[in-house]
């Protein structure tokens, strides 16, 4: 049953009673191996601080003084659990140098801003987490909408900059996504070589405006809030 807190207050201290939750009691029931609580909230933490982001398994493993292997098997113990959205990179077969590792987000938004101590949407919009925040939140609104399971959804990235934020694959369908936390989102060189590349069926710009609109070239900006109306899953 949907519960909605009556005030932040109440809203926060739910979220960090679910994250105690989720360590010291889900963990151990779920019987995902040995799993040290401590090392995990942790390791969440920083995936919070770095959301949607590439993973630097490497770096995160020097910092916590464990081993790379270590850090990739929690990461998947938290994408096993859906905590976090791993979202595996496209190797489309073109000559330009690809980002080959996978960004991690955590699933949900108010989990995020609880692991970062953000306590009201006050305390969001003032922290550098907002853009990344927002992009996180409309991804996983536009996923739940075509009902795409992990292994349809990527991203793609290469080393000169071009990169498409979601491509979704189910069958010969291609779609992709853009999320601007803009009310005047534009074409951009990046989207058009991913259009291109990658033969997109579609683009869409998810952006904070109200309005669909066509953009040219099989592109549409798609306001977040018309996400139920505009967007067909495939």
């Amino acid at each position: 049953m949907l519960r909605i807190a009556p005030d932040d207050t109440e809203s926060a201290v739910w979220r960090r009673n679910f994250v105690q939750t989720y360590l010291l009691r889900d963990l151990g029931q779920l019987q995902v191996g040995d799993v040290n609580p401590q090392l995990m909230r942790q390791l969440w933490t920083m995936l919070a601080h770095s959301h949607g982001q590439v993973l630097n398994s490497a770096s995160m493993a020097r910092s916590l003084g464990v081993s790379d292997h270590t850090i990739r098997r929690y990461v998947d113990v938290l994408a096993g659990t859906w905590m976090v959205q791993a979202l595996q990179p496209w190797f489309a077969n073109v000559k330009k140098r690809q980002v080959k590792r996978p960004k991690v987000y955590l699933a949900d938004s108010g989990v995020l801003h609880s692991l970062l101590m953000l306590e009201t949407a006050t305390d969001v919009e003032r922290h550098p987490i907002l853009g990344a925040s927002w992009e996180g939140f409309a991804m996983q609104q536009v996923i739940q909408r075509l009902g795409a399971r992990p292994e349809e959804c990527f991203f793609w990235s290469t080393h000169a900059g071009a990169q498409l934020d979601l491509f979704v694959v189910r069958g010969n369908t291609r779609l992709g996504f853009d999320f601007k936390r803009t009310e005047t989102p534009k074409r951009t060189k990046s989207m058009h070589a991913a259009r291109t590349t990658l033969g997109l069926d579609r683009l869409d710009v998810v952006y904070g405006g109200r309005h669909t609109w066509d953009m040219g070239e099989q592109t549409r900006a798609l306001p977040l809030s018309r996400i139920l109306d505009d967007l067909e899953p495939p």
